[in-house]
């Protein structure tokens, strides 16, 4: 599948064809901790977020059935401060198709911990990008053009620039939001910073990881698998600059939450000079991990 390569290429007379919607959406809701929970409401709310997802557009590009994006969204509900009013944890992962394989490479395992909204029972999720609505709807707004620019970016280089600006929008008309998450100060590590980091000049070498690691090298991991290990290889080695500028940011602990275990099976055939390489790499800008990259080194 060459999503991004056959969407941008397509003209924008298509921006009203049918079967354009871009992603397919699991949704699962769960209340552990709230003992009086009604299990209607969030059936309810898992039915109203996959419609969201499934039945508006958020390009306008034509995506077919079989280009559609994977997304799996986990909402944690952590407390009901009022019968419409909840407190969440959000999980959502985003995974690529590789090309000539029944593989999908994962890109996004990202949990957001900064979530309240209101929902009322059997009501549908309205949004616009070019106004603040209601948390919900902003939230899930902001993080379907973040993976679109994602994608994009997977398919063809800096190709989820249009995408991150559409969720740049999104995210200026919620700074006066009542609700965390959108703001600078807040924190490192919230939906501010995930997208102004991609945005910056000091990140690019990461936005060109992102289609070099995916398209010359996932993608034609088939071909020639020692090739398509090498181009992944040096493009995480050019991390470093941005490692360097920005110490544990929050896009590069995104990125390698879920691409550790992916990264590990990889290089355990490659020779050992190649993995020592990347090894020394991934335990300066991964070091969350390195229990695991010691297993890559080990073979095992």
């Amino acid at each position: 599948m060459m999503r991004r390569s056959i969407v941008a290429l397509l003209p924008l007379f298509f921006a009203f064809a049918g079967s354009a919607q871009e992603f397919n959406c699991q949704v699962s809701v769960i209340a552990p901790q709230i003992a009086t929970a009604q299990p209607r409401v969030f059936q309810s709310m898992e039915t109203a977020i996959k419609e969201f997802y499934q039945s508006r557009r958020f390009t306008n590009y034509n995506y077919t059935p079989a280009e559609r994006i994977d997304l799996n969204i986990l909402l944690t509900i952590s407390s009901q401060p009022a019968a419409d009013r909840f407190e969440a944890t959000l999980q959502i992962i985003y995974a690529r198709p590789v090309y000539g394989t029944d593989y999908n490479t994962p890109i996004l395992d990202l949990v957001d911990d900064q979530v309240q909204f209101q929902f009322l029972e059997n009501t549908q999720i309205e949004f616009t990008p070019d106004r603040y609505l209601n948390n919900l709807s902003s939230l899930l707004g902001y993080y379907a053009y973040f993976i679109l620019g994602l994608d994009g970016d997977s398919y063809a280089p800096l190709g989820g620039s249009e995408f991150y600006a559409q969720a740049q929008q999104v995210l200026n008309n919620a700074q006066n939001a009542n609700e965390s998450g959108w703001k600078a100060f807040e924190s490192q590590r919230n939906r501010y910073w995930l997208l102004d980091n991609q945005l910056q000049a000091v990140f690019r070498p990461f936005r060109e990881l992102l289609y070099t690691y995916h398209r010359t090298g996932m993608d034609a991991m088939t071909e020639d698998a020692a090739a398509a290990r090498r181009v992944i290889a040096a493009g995480i080695e050019k991390l470093k600059t941005v490692h360097q500028a920005k110490p544990a940011s929050y896009n590069l602990q995104v990125f390698f939450n879920a691409k550790y275990q992916e990264l590990v099976e990889i290089f355990k055939p490659a020779d050992p000079a190649e993995k020592s390489k990347l090894f020394n790499t991934l335990q300066i800008i991964d070091p969350g991990h390195i229990g695991q990259y010691q297993n890559m080194m080990r073979g095992s």
